[in-house]
């Protein structure tokens, strides 16, 4: 029995635990390696995981431990609200039963005008402390002494140019010994933290048109008179970078501060903190008042909304490209249907061409089975797709920064995947026979199942086209996901339709099946011929998690499908052979695994990150940066297991004409990597009415951006560069 009728039908368990891990946050992916310490160094930060326990550690104490980081002189990273831009530092703890942590304890930050915006954020040295409970179900490990700490962190450094950053850190405390070598720093966070300002009769936040106005009682009889910084807790509410006035009546602060055009938050409750000098108060204000109509989410940069508002946000820009105002209903509809039989052609399709090819042959001289398969094939192409588009959809209602393709920037996934397709190549070469590894009753599941099989066929395409977009589909998806649930799943659908009908059509045409062959000899060779198809997929799906994990991970995925096709080759053995190969092949398998298996979903190296000849990494508020210094802007948004995105790289954008043109018109690129989830592009590309890569766009102070073609042509690029 072939493992390529049957195989199909595995992927959707692999779908569905693909599903699952892209549910999970981002840091749970991290898994370290055995090297992590406490400190990580790079050009821009010295960051150190740091710890303050002057008593021990025990039941009912509180264990302090912190991120500090030393920044080189001109760069700085983020407070709890980045402001106009930038992200904050994130800090994702593991640690053992019976001891929790909690919220950081930001200290205050600092106003950093960058042209014409304003962040919040630290420069020097910042230690951002959290406190750790100890619970009397804390038991240390046998035979330790010490309380294992281990933090991974994410963190986005900026000068003029900004670069995502993370670590692994890992911390040793004394369960008995003190611990206090960092004391005067924790002193230090603690006193710059806010303190808490008690509620009062008086105290309000009023929206009033576009500001608020805010009345604050009960501060520090030595600030009467004074000026004070004023710093929001939730972001995307008020104009950072604008001016605000303030004023004292006698011992109540009133201010009125602007609201952001682009506002994306409508709080009911909203903490604000005041400071003057290094000491802070912080207090809750409830809200009154209605809020204004809120902006949408804000544009990729306030250069963008400019623009865009210029325009009319309506119409579409010349080259083949529609400007980042939403297309209607209808428009999506027409636009998936075109975009999913494009899709055919794209190159992530190719093993499922080479699958169903040889389902054809097999019932050329069968209509029924043919119109029957394609009918099958068709609902599980569409059944996919909508499961997929719930998913999605529901992921994003969760607060999960989630788009097209989102499954295959899990490594997991992709190794799965890659394991698929390394045993169907397998079967398709004859290295072994899915009948002679199970037992006969599932292999005997096909013939009496077909159109099961079929259905898992449409399943499987899926899974390995959905990383693509093709032209059309880029605005549909931008659209479905912010439609009701009704429209959406339509659009959806429509997309799957799409891509399944050419096959439905060849299998209800009686001329398309006498054009065949009849079965014969010859599709034996065929089969075999049909495997390195399935083995390209498996080197590209290891080239991109080496994106993903870096080359120990890529190194690892490689060992551990040897091992898997040691084992394939040792169970179609018969007798004493089977018996001894297959235990020798299952253990090297299970000793890979454990032994290698965690580089597989580890993180790659920063490295990754940095520029890469002209082009350089995107970062939040880059483009607004260099626009409003009067340069134009290119982003690649892009990703490694995006094929499309990965042929446009080596041919158009190294097309020497086009470089050409870039240099001259003095374009500064910028390359937003999507290969692993990043909430800050995902965020960008629904700015721009999309919801997958490759997405292009060029950027020019005053004028509408131009959103380019999925597959990018010299002529589109060039006639687009000659109008800077």
């Amino acid at each position: 029995m072939n493992l390529t009728i049957l195989l199909p039908r595995l992927s959707g368990v692999f779908a569905l635990a693909g599903a699952a891990l892209a549910c999970l946050p981002a840091q749970a992916q991290l898994l370290g390696g055995a090297g992590a310490g406490s400190v990580v160094t790079t050009e821009q930060v010295r960051a150190e995981l740091v710890a303050q326990a002057p008593d021990g550690v025990s039941p009912g104490k509180t264990v302090w431990v912190g991120l500090q980081i030393t920044h080189k002189p001109e760069w700085h990273t983020y407070w709890k609200n980045a402001g106009d831009s930038g992200l904050p530092t994130q800090l994702q703890w593991t640690l053992p039963d019976g001891v929790t942590a909690g919220d950081i304890q930001w200290p205050l930050p600092r106003k950093i005008p960058i042209g014409t915006l304003a962040n919040y954020g630290y420069k020097d040295t910042v230690l951002l402390p959290v406190p750790l409970t100890i619970s009397p179900q804390f038991k240390p490990a046998l035979l330790s002494d010490a309380l294992t700490v281990t933090l991974d962190a994410a963190w986005l450094v900026c000068k003029t140019e900004c670069i995502p950053e993370e670590g692994r850190f890992t911390l040793q405390i004394p369960l008995k010994s003190s611990t206090a070598g960092h004391g005067a720093a924790f002193d230090a966070a603690w006193r710059a933290a806010p303190t808490p300002l008690a509620p009062a009769p008086g105290n309000s936040l009023a929206v009033d048109g576009r500001a608020i106005q805010l009345a604050v009682h009960g501060l520090p009889a030595d600030w009467q008179g004074r000026t004070l910084a004023f710093f929001p807790e939730t972001p995307e509410v008020i104009e950072t970078a604008a001016d605000w006035q303030q004023s004292w009546d006698g011992a109540v602060w009133t201010a009125r501060v602007p609201l952001s055009p682009q506002r994306s938050n409508s709080p009911q409750v909203m903490p604000v903190v005041l400071a003057l000098d290094d000491q802070g108060r912080r207090i809750e204000l409830p809200v009154s008042g209605t809020w204004p109509q809120a902006g949408g989410v804000a544009p990729e940069s306030t250069a963008l909304q400019a623009a865009l508002a210029a325009k009319g946000g309506s119409g579409s820009t010349a080259f083949g490209a529609s400007s980042a105002a939403p297309i209607g209903f209808w428009a999506a509809l027409a636009g998936a249907l075109i975009g999913g039989l494009i899709l055919n052609l794209m190159p992530c399709v190719f093993p499922i061409l080479a699958i169903k090819v040889l389902g054809f042959a097999r019932h050329a001289d069968d209509r029924r089975a043919h119109r029957i398969n394609g009918i099958a094939y068709t609902a599980g192409v569409l059944v996919s797709f909508v499961a997929l588009g719930m998913v999605l959809m529901a992921l994003r209602s969760a607060g999960e920064s989630l788009g097209w393709g989102f499954q295959l920037q899990n490594p997991a996934v992709v190794a799965a995947l890659a394991l698929l397709f390394t045993l169907i190549g397998l079967n398709l070469a004859g290295v072994f026979q899915f009948a002679q590894v199970v037992p006969s009753r599932l292999a005997g599941f096909q013939p009496r199942h077909p159109v099961v099989d079929a259905f898992f066929t449409g399943v499987l395409a899926v899974a390995i086209a959905s990383p693509c977009t093709a032209p059309f589909m880029g605005a549909s998806l931008g659209l479905a996901v912010a439609l009701p649930p009704p429209q959406a799943i339509a659009v959806f659908a429509v997309l799957g339709l799409g891509l399944a009908l050419p096959y439905l059509v060849a299998s209800m045409v009686p001329a398309f099946a006498r054009a065949l062959p009849r079965p014969g000899a010859w599709m034996d060779s065929l089969k075999k011929f049909m495997a390195f198809p399935m083995f390209a997929t498996v080197a590209w799906l290891v080239w991109v998690l080496g994106q993903q994990s870096g080359i120990d991970g890529a190194g690892a995925l490689l060992a551990l499908l040897v091992a898997v096709a040691f084992v394939a080759w040792a169970l179609s053995l018969a007798g004493r052979s089977r018996i001894v190969a297959g235990g020798i092949s299952v253990a090297a398998l299970l000793g890979l695994a454990w032994g290698i298996g965690p580089y597989v979903t580890a993180p790659a190296a920063i490295a990754r990150q940095q520029a890469d000849g002209p082009w350089q990494a995107w970062a939040p508020g880059r483009v607004d940066q260099i626009v409003a210094a009067g340069q134009p802007v290119f982003v690649d948004f892009t990703a490694a297991w995006c094929v499309t995105c990965q042929y446009n790289k080596k041919t158009t954008l190294s097309d020497p004409a086009v470089l050409a043109d870039l240099a001259e018109k003095k374009v500064v690129l910028l390359r937003a990597d999507w290969t692993r989830r990043d909430p800050a592009i995902t965020a960008a590309l629904q700015q721009l009415g999309r919801n997958g890569v490759p997405v292009y766009v060029l950027y020019q102070a005053g004028r509408a951006p131009v959103l380019m073609s999925e597959i990018l042509s010299v002529a589109d690029m060039r006639a687009a560069l000659a109008t800077l």
